[in-house]
């Protein structure tokens, strides 16, 4: 049976894009099936790329202590918590019920460039201020500590002397498109074997 995949979402979801793109593209394969997209605004445009793809969508008050939240994951019997551009801090409740199953990507290599607040144009600003030669993407687990959780994949970009905070976003970007999805197919598969394994 195909892991149930929540995406979470703050921004434009471009990240949720190439994931849907990427399942529906794999649909036959049966590995993954992402069943509700959740945001913690009411206008992201991200609820609005699900629902065109016909994805069920909802919001929810992130300043809760995770009881909406918790209930949403549970209605729609999620398996994966894919975060995609979302910018809220997971509720300790959720990611207790949750523990490896909620994927994260940061446009640097942690543990470098991570933290609280560290997120979009600050991190690639932080990076090109340091005078780091290298910058990229980490996909990691997600648990207490911002941007801390074991980190599962990480892919390289050079960053070059004429670099913007700009430029080198659109250059971490095309990875994270690139990298993302292939991670998440993969925790995606490991649970489905898991879950065969353990019936």
């Amino acid at each position: 049976m195909p892991s149930r995949i929540a995406v979470l979402a703050s921004g434009r979801g471009s990240n949720l894009q190439a994931i849907i793109d990427h399942f529906d593209s794999i649909a036959r394969e049966r590995v993954a099936k992402v069943v509700l997209v959740a945001s913690n605004r009411s206008d992201s445009p991200a609820l609005i790329r699900a629902a065109t793809a016909s994805i069920d969508i909802a919001s929810f008050d992130a300043a809760d202590d995770g009881v909406q939240l918790l209930d949403l994951l549970r209605r729609f019997r999620v398996d994966l918590v894919v975060l995609a551009g979302y910018l809220k801090r997971i509720p300790p409740t959720v990611i207790r019920e949750y523990a490896g199953r909620i994927v994260n990507i940061h446009p640097a290599l942690l543990p470098a460039f991570g933290g609280e607040g560290m997120y979009g144009a600050r991190v690639h600003e932080a990076v090109i201020a340091s005078g780091a030669r290298e910058s990229g993407v980490t996909v990691h687990l997600v648990d207490d500590d911002y941007d801390r959780g074991p980190i599962v994949a990480q892919w390289r970009v050079p960053v070059e002397e004429s670099d913007t905070p700009e430029t080198l976003a659109a250059r971490v970007l095309a990875v994270e498109h690139a990298i993302y999805l292939r991670v998440v197919e993969m925790v995606a598969l490991l649970l489905t074997t898991e879950s065969k394994i353990s019936v």
